[in-house]
């Protein structure tokens, strides 16, 4: 029943745009990475009148790039199982036969 799933997905192109979408959203969460400590130290900055001056943190932290990092490395490990399940594995191994060679027969 996988199989017919696999084949159905790989020749519809379904695939090839779910992996497409994945790998975007990847791009797109390690970008964040590195932006989410900015936007952190910004709000921080405009904001921190408004809290008490214990509370908060001076200048980057690099715990607002946690959940983007945990969720980049999610989507990269389903994008390759994906990868790696529809087109990757369809290769199969070669028979143990050597082929044989036009040039040499006549």
């Amino acid at each position: 029943m996988l199989n017919r799933l696999k084949q159905a997905v790989v020749d519809s192109y379904v695939g090839a745009i779910a992996l497409g979408y994945l790998f975007a959203q990847g791009v797109l969460h390690f970008v964040n990475i590195f932006a989410s400590p900015v936007a952190g130290w910004i709000s921080r900055k405009q904001y921190g009148g408004l809290v008490p001056g214990t509370t908060s943190l001076p200048g980057f932290s690099l715990q607002d790039a946690l959940p983007e990092l945990v969720r980049f490395c999610l989507l990269l490990l389903v994008w390759y199982v994906l990868l790696r399940w529809l087109y990757l594995n369809s290769i199969k191994k070669e028979s143990a036969e050597p082929v044989p060679n036009p040039e040499q027969a006549g």
